[in-house]
């Protein structure tokens, strides 16, 4: 929708006087004594660029430029004057402001405008809202100061754009290489659950339901063109090579498009290995990512860009609150008692599926220190996010315990590119004008005072219009967005919404999605450790890459690199081994010594030859302390369970 510039004048409700001079471009005059009026009109200036004229009535070149208006006509409101036929028309108040911000870039502006002319009831409200503000400048004044400070122009964003889509490739890159690296023994021909054979499942079911073109909405995959180990291995490498382009610049929203789509379909296929919080949040950063990028084929200098999209910078934002804020509230509506007795970190070091060194000495800290944990962390995931949408002032020092947060969780466990992307989504608080101080993007220097007029010129508009993307699409999907993550919030809360049927039909494309890791704490560490044998009495331990085995090896540090098998193993032993077919295909793996599935693994005890016998055991790991470290070097003790299932063999 596009909304027209110039004002309409079919509705005034101020009084409109015609003047003899016409001014070149449109003049606002204003109180320039006026803290409140200055303030804004700051920020007006830094919206319309070099469209509108603003001077303050006390100059004495405006009495001369325009006889006609009274003294007392500026002093009861700010005056807009623009060409009309051979001189000059004059409008006063809600009129005069919107008349001005009309000519500003910004489609809210000019939406605004549109309905000052055109919507019942909106101008007498904006008139009475002028009205009310100017009675009461002072208090306005201070209320300005206390949300915005000093600095009250418009922040801008292509600098922090630049900065949060260069991140994001660099998430992508590491997502699809750590996967390519992993790609065969997972779902390749040999691997644990191949590919081919989830999608010739997929293929058979929907032959049987008789679904006809809707199958590609249900499960949206390239895989449907070929589930082969080259074409897996083509929307791995295709990925990283996508990302690089994305770090460069190049195509932005074409390639952030192309980069969710292979990661999507890789998800599709490897759901078991790609189920994660962070492979979600990834799909719905990218997804969102589309929207904010730049519509251009060639990188381009951070100011040379078009302004990045308000809507989708705004959605990204709510993305970063939701994380946040639904990962709190999952831990108390859990009813989990460790949480609500603030004793969870007291034991989530040690449990938790891939913890580091530093999390064995975090482990250490006494219990005192461990509830003050997790009061400020409850602080930070449900207090602090709010701080998200509030005005500059206070947004900003609310990024860094947000910051704070993910680096303290980065420091303590291996949580793959989940941390990185958090923060990647966290830079998205900030405007151009910090990241200017520290010369990101190639930014030379601060930008020129607004009072400087040499400086105005430099920071004037481009001659020419990059184009962004259009209001028939950006307005109802930002609304359809809203809507669903309502949805969520609802459903969060358990609140009756009618919408549960919507938010089921976007599920398959995996991009509007919950979260909220440990909402359940586990309180012990079960730990499977595999084993082999050719005989049936002696028995050799297969060692994996990363998960806790040998009691004297260290705890490491592998994020944002994630080992899908060693995370699928925790999970593995928290259940029945009946619960985890996949468990069954890997041990057959192993017996048919596949070299795919054994490339997965740290060691392995038959490179002769597979074993015959596979069996599985369930031993508990619990963190040494500080006094047995140092007395035998051993980071974990353990204890046998039990057997997780039956020993295995190949049918003869």
């Amino acid at each position: 929708m596009e909304f027209p510039a110039p004002m309409r004048y079919k509705r005034p409700v101020t009084r409109v006087t015609e003047v003899a001079a016409s001014p070149t471009k449109p003049v606002l005059i204003y109180d320039g004594e006026c803290n409140f009026c200055r303030r804004w009109i700051a920020r007006w200036r830094e919206a319309t660029g070099d469209r509108v004229e603003y001077v303050p009535f006390q100059d004495p070149g405006v009495a001369a430029r325009f006889p006609e208006i009274p003294r007392e006509q500026f002093e009861e409101s700010v005056q807009f004057i623009e060409k009309y036929g051979g001189g000059g028309i004059v409008t006063s108040g809600a009129k005069a402001a919107l008349g001005a911000l009309s000519r500003s870039p910004n489609r809210w502006h000019s939406f605004l405008s549109w309905a000052y002319g055109e919507l019942p009831g909106f101008a007498p409200a904006a008139e009475w809202t002028y009205r009310f503000v100017a009675r009461h400048r002072s208090a306005f004044s201070w209320i300005t100061r206390l949300l915005w400070g000093e600095r009250f122009v418009p922040p801008r964003h292509q600098l922090v754009r630049w900065l949060f889509l260069r991140m994001l490739g660099v998430i992508y890159l590491i997502a699809f290489v750590s996967l390519w690296t992993q790609i065969d023994g997972l779902v390749g021909s040999n691997g644990i659950t191949p590919a081919r054979d989830t999608m010739r499942e997929v293929r058979e079911h929907v032959a049987e339901q008789g679904i006809g073109p809707g199958r590609y909405w249900r499960l949206p995959t390239l895989c449907w063109f070929s589930a082969s180990d080259g074409f897996l291995h083509f929307l791995c490498g295709g990925g990283a090579a996508l990302a690089v382009l994305l770090i460069v610049g190049v195509a932005p929203a074409l390639v952030a498009f192309l980069l969710w789509a292979f990661y999507l379909s890789l998800s599709c296929v490897c759901d078991l290995f790609l189920g994660y919080q962070w492979d979600a949040l990834l799909l719905e950063t990218g997804f969102l990512a589309i929207f904010f990028a730049p519509l251009q084929l060639l990188p381009r200098r951070p100011s040379a860009e078009a302004r990045p999209s308000a809507a989708a910078l705004w959605l990204l934002r709510l993305l970063l609150f939701k994380l946040m804020f639904f990962s709190g509230v999952v831990k108390l509506r859990s009813g989990d008692p460790t949480w609500h007795n603030l004793s969870a970190l007291s034991i989530h070091y040690e449990t938790q599926p891939l913890p580091t060194w530093i999390g064995w000495y975090a482990h250490q800290l006494p219990d005192w220190m461990q509830q003050m944990s997790v009061f400020v962390m409850f602080v930070v995931e449900l207090a602090v996010p709010f701080l998200i949408f509030a005005p500059r002032r206070w947004r900003l020092p609310a990024f860094w315990p947000l910051v704070g947060l993910q680096l303290l969780i980065a420091a303590t466990g291996n949580y793959c590119f989940f941390n990185l992307l958090t923060l990647a989504l966290c830079a998205l608080m900030l405007d151009d004008a910090i990241l200017e101080k520290v010369k990101v993007g190639g930014a030379s220097a601060r930008r020129p005072a607004l009072g400087n007029a040499a400086g105005r010129r430099a920071e004037a508009p481009p001659t020419f219009t990059l184009p962004c993307w259009p209001c028939w699409i950006v307005i109802p999907l930002t609304v359809l967005l809203l809507t669903l993550n309502l949805t969520l919030l609802c459903r969060l809360f358990s609140w009756p919404t009618p919408l549960r049927s919507l938010l089921a039909l976007a599920s398959p494309l995996r991009s509007v999605n919950s979260y909220g890791l440990f909402a359940v704490m586990t309180t012990s560490r079960p730990e499977i450790i595999v084993e082999g044998s050719v005989d049936g009495a002696n028995w050799r331990a297969y060692e994996f890459r990363y998960k806790p085995g040998d009691v004297f090896r260290a705890p490491a540090f592998v994020a944002p690199h994630q080992p899908r098998l060693d995370w699928q193993m925790w999970f593995a032993a928290l259940q029945d081994y009946r619960g985890n077919p996949w468990f069954l295909r890997f041990c057959e793996r192993l017996l048919r010594g596949s070299p795919d599935v054994i490339r997965l693994l740290q060691h392995n005890p038959f490179p002769d030859a597979p074993p015959r016998f596979i069996r599985a055991l369930v031993y508990d790991y619990r963190f040494t302390d500080l006094a047995t470290k140092r007395r035998d070097g051993t980071w974990w003790r353990r204890e046998l369970r039990g057997a997780y299932c039956p020993e295995l063999t190949l049918r003869q």
